[in-house]
C-alpha cells in the first residue's frame, strides 16, 4: 500500500457516518477522489453524496467491491447477511473488508464470506461525525503493519482510534459507543439546573456543553487523574464541595456505572 494511486477505497453505504469516513479521508489526502468509490441503495443519497465530494459512483455494490481495494461497510445490521452474501463472489484474498456495525463480529463476517478476504472492525461513536469521535479498532493479527497503518490512517480524521480486543467491543459500546447519550443527559440536566436558578435557557445550554468540552479537555490534555482534577475545583468548604456531596448522596457514580454495565450486557446478547 505504497502508492497512494494504486489504492482504492469502496464505501458501501451514504449515510451520515459514510459521509464523514469520505470527506475526512479527502482532507487528509490519502488518495485521489477518482479511487473513491460509493454506493447506495437511495439514489438520492447516493448522488448527493457524488455531487458534494467528486468521488465515484457505483452502479452497484458488485461493481464497488471489484474496483476497491478496500471496502467499509456502513450499513446498518441487519442489513449485513444480505449485503455479504450479494459481495461474497467478488471478494478476494488481496482485499480488506471494513465493518463499522455494532453486535456484528469478526466471526460472523468471516462465516459468511468464507473468509475471502481480511476483516477488520472498527466501532466509532457519533462524535465522529464532528471529527472528535472515539474509533475502537479491533486487534486483527491478520493485517500486516502497513495494512494496519493504512486503515487506522484512514479513521483517525474522524477523532481518537483505540486498539481494542474484539472481546472488550461490548465494553466499548457501553463506554464511549452509548456515551454520548449519557452526556448529552447530563448536559441538558445541567443547563435544567440553571434555568431553574434563573439563567435563559439557550445561555444554560451553551454553559453547560462548553464546560463539559472543557473539562473532558483537561483530562486528555493534562493526564490527571479526574478525581485530582475535580479536587482541584473543590475549595475547603465550598460551593463545589456541597454539589459533590450531594451527588455523591444520590448514588451518581454508581447510577453511571451500572449504565455502562447494562449497556455492556445488552451488547452481549445482541452480538452475532
Amino acid at each position: 500500500m505504497n502508492n497512494i494511486n494504486n489504492i482504492s477505497i469502496g464505501v458501501i453505504g451514504a449515510g451520515n457516518m459514510s459521509t464523514a469516513i469520505i470527506k475526512g479521508i479527502l482532507s487528509e489526502d490519502l488518495i485521489p477522489s477518482k479511487n473513491i468509490w460509493v454506493y447506495d441503495i437511495d439514489q438520492s443519497k447516493l448522488d448527493t453524496i457524488v455531487e458534494n465530494t467528486y468521488i465515484q459512483g457505483a452502479n452497484n455494490n458488485n461493481q464497488l467491491v471489484e474496483k476497491s481495494n478496500i471496502i467499509i461497510l456502513a450499513v446498518k445490521p441487519n442489513i449485513y447477511p444480505s449485503i455479504l452474501e450479494e459481495i461474497t463472489p467478488y471478494l478476494t484474498s488481496s482485499k480488506i473488508l471494513i465493518s463499522i456495525a455494532a453486535g456484528i463480529s469478526i466471526k460472523f463476517i468471516n462465516d459468511k464470506i468464507k473468509k475471502r478476504c481480511k476483516v477488520v472492525r472498527i466501532m466509532p461513536n457519533t462524535p465522529a461525525l464532528v471529527g472528535y469521535g472515539v474509533i475502537a479498532l479491533c486487534k486483527n493479527h491478520e493485517l500486516d503493519e502497513k495494512e494496519l497503518e493504512y486503515v487506522i490512517s484512514i479513521f483517525k480524521c474522524l477523532g481518537k482510534i483505540e486498539e481494542v480486543d474484539e472481546t472488550l467491543i461490548n465494553a466499548v459500546t457501553g463506554v464511549s459507543g452509548s456515551g454520548p447519550a449519557y452526556v448529552y443527559m447530563f448536559i441538558e440536566a445541567l443547563a435544567d439546573g440553571g434555568v431553574m436558578m434563573g439563567l435563559p435557557r439557550d445561555q444554560a445550554y451553551r454553559m453547560a456543553a462548553q464546560t463539559v468540552l472543557g473539562a473532558a479537555k483537561m483530562v486528555l490534555d493534562t493526564k490527571e487523574h479526574p478525581g485530582v482534577l475535580k479536587d482541584a475545583v473543590c475549595s475547603p468548604g465550598g460551593t463545589t464541595v456541597e454539589a459533590v456531596y450531594t451527588l455523591e448522596q444520590s448514588g451518581f457514580r454508581g447510577i453511571i456505572m451500572d449504565a455502562v454495565k447494562k449497556c455492556t450486557e445488552k451488547g452481549e446478547l445482541l452480538t452475532k
